[in-house]
């Protein structure tokens, strides 16, 4: 993570950085989200200032996926009310990234935030969240 006071990214602040920190490890750290989707909605954040997911080493996506698993077991545990989580990565401004430091939303989902949830993470297209299985007989 970068100290340079004169960095942009909102990430690499380290005033920020203590407002919304939940967890951290040697290789990331796991953020609140500071405009949460739902009750829980965090961020996994690499330490190292990277834009894209695919340019993370094999040691940073071990350790974002470690806390979100950590993070995971920790809500499950103290939320009964969740029923699943959506986890999700926007790679570029084209898929909606407006950061651009890798961040990895885990966002837990309970039975009625959404009327019709099918298709999930579907919905960054509207036209192709709602969709029909066809048969293969």
């Amino acid at each position: 993570m970068s100290n340079d006071p004169n960095n942009p990214c909102l990430f690499c602040r380290p005033s920020v950085k203590a407002e919304w920190l939940l967890s951290e490890n040697e290789h990331a750290m796991l953020w609140a989200d500071s405009n949460p989707v739902s009750n829980g909605h965090c961020l996994a954040i690499p330490h190292r200032h990277v834009a894209d997911y695919f340019d993370l080493t094999r040691e940073e996506r071990e350790a974002i996926e470690a806390l979100l698993h950590q993070r995971r077991a920790t809500l499950m545990a103290e939320d009964d009310s969740i029923d699943g989580f959506n986890v999700g990565v926007n790679c570029g401004k084209a898929a909606g990234q407006s950061i651009r430091h890798v961040h990895v939303h885990l966002i837990p989902r309970r039975f009625g935030d959404n009327p019709k949830p099918q298709g999930g993470v579907r919905h960054v297209i509207p036209d192709k969240a709602y969709y029909q299985r066809k048969n293969k007989d």
